[in-house]
């Protein structure tokens, strides 16, 4: 199944790489802003990473999983890709960002090439691995790739040596996620309908909780990145919270009744932003006379009223709230919701702010890479669930997301509470 999903990423991240290489052109030009990669950056990174945590990991090592030493020496750049300058080019850590519009990378067709040999290599060493594992291991896990690769149906005792190969595997469909979001922002069509939003009827209603307890965080066996991990008790009041995000329907009224343009809703950092953003309703919304349309890829198109209002700062989402009276769910309502609702709490329509700031558990240690986590514990909120850009096995309901609050080229979008 871990085979079949990697092929299955990879494919994914080729087909969308080849609607943005239709698009924009010869060596995929694209503007030097903080929330983009050269996409030609972006495919020889994934190739990178994979040996990088694979092949150039001694086994030794690999095997340790979460445990293993990310200091240890790797095989040189030039025993396994077919440049000796990989780290230099690919390395997200040691490479700035601002630089990489200016390095001498490899056209479309050598880094496709080089991401062939290197998913070969990272395939082979699985197939060794799987001739080691127990013998009740079951020979048929799933044929289904939507199969949540983070709850292991196999022996707890395989997660160390499975833990380098999960963690490629959702670090390429966490890239093509992004991927699909810089092709809406750079105006590009993805043929694929998979990655569209879609509708979800009104109107919304309030799902109640009891004051109680909450164990948050990852519990078990299974792959968990490092900021999930450190279950811990908290203590959570009554809540009163939306059983869906809030949709275009629930959000235009704001827009109406001037909300943009009124800083009575607004905190002090989100009317800064909204006078420096200028924006005076949605990024990805205009309007037609009396008619509302959505910015699709290169396309402008009709409004639908059900979809999930996305691509909203949480600045935007904030003064929503403030406009109706409610307020943001902090993440241990929004988990407890998600694992408690059940069918009544419908999510993974966008990524959802919270009032939380994203922050380490109880007792976090830092996994071997050491830049997922650590780096961005700087106060940013919290997005939970997930967005029709996600790939189905990356659904998981104690996955937590981080990004600036000013961010609106995610799928982001909310869920509100009562106040009180």
């Amino acid at each position: 199944m871990l085979a079949a999903a990697l092929q299955a990423s990879r494919r994914d991240t080729l087909a969308t790489f080849a609607a943005c290489e239709a698009a924009l052109g010869a060596g995929l030009p694209v503007p030097q802003r903080a929330c983009l990669n050269p996409p030609l950056w972006e495919l020889g990174h994934l190739g990178w990473f994979q040996d990088w945590w694979g092949h150039r990991l001694p086994p030794s090592q690999r095997a340790q999983g979460a445990a293993a030493d990310p200091h240890t020496p790797r095989r040189p750049a030039v025993a396994v890709h077919a440049r000796a300058d990989a780290d230099a080019l690919y390395d997200s850590g040691r490479v700035p960002h601002a630089t990489r519009w200016q390095l001498p990378l490899p056209d479309a067709e050598a880094t496709r090439a080089e991401l062939a040999r290197g998913l070969q290599r990272t395939l082979a060493l699985l197939a060794d691995l799987r001739d080691d594992m127990p013998e009740d291991m079951p020979a048929d896990l799933s044929d289904d790739l939507t199969t949540d690769l983070t709850a292991a149906t196999a022996p707890a005792a395989t997660d160390a040596a499975l833990y380098f190969f999960r963690l490629v595997l959702l670090h390429e469909d966490m890239h093509h996620e992004a991927a699909v979001y810089m092709a809406q922002s750079l105006g590009v069509d993805l043929p694929d309908a998979r990655w569209q939003p879609r509708c979800r009827p009104g109107p919304l209603r309030n799902l109640h909780f009891a004051a109680g307890p909450h164990r948050l965080g990852h519990v078990g066996p299974g792959f968990a990145f490092d900021n999930e991990l450190g279950a811990h008790r908290v203590d959570l009041p009554a809540t009163r919270i939306d059983h869906q995000a809030v949709r275009w329907a629930e959000f235009l009224p704001f827009v109406d009744a001037g909300g943009y343009d009124n800083p009575r809703w607004w905190t002090d950092a989100g009317w800064r932003w909204r006078q420096h953003a200028g924006l005076h309703l949605p990024a990805v919304l205009r309007r037609e006379g009396a008619a509302w349309q959505r910015r699709t890829g290169s396309r402008w198109q009709p409004l639908q009223p059900d979809e999930p209002a996305c691509h909203l700062s949480a600045h935007e989402a904030r003064a929503w709230c403030a406009w109706a009276g409610r307020r943001l769910p902090t993440e241990a309502e929004w988990e407890r919701a998600a694992s408690q609702g059940g069918s009544d709490f419908l999510w993974g329509d966008v990524w959802e702010w919270t009032a939380s700031a994203f922050a380490p558990y109880p007792g976090f240690v830092a996994h071997p890479y050491r830049d997922y986590s650590a780096p961005w514990f700087d106060g940013r909120p919290v997005l939970r669930g997930a967005s029709w850009a996600t790939q189905p096995r990356m659904v998981h309901l104690r996955y937590r997301n981080y990004f600036d609050a000013d961010r609106i080229d995610v799928p982001a979008g909310f869920r509100s509470c009562t106040l009180g």
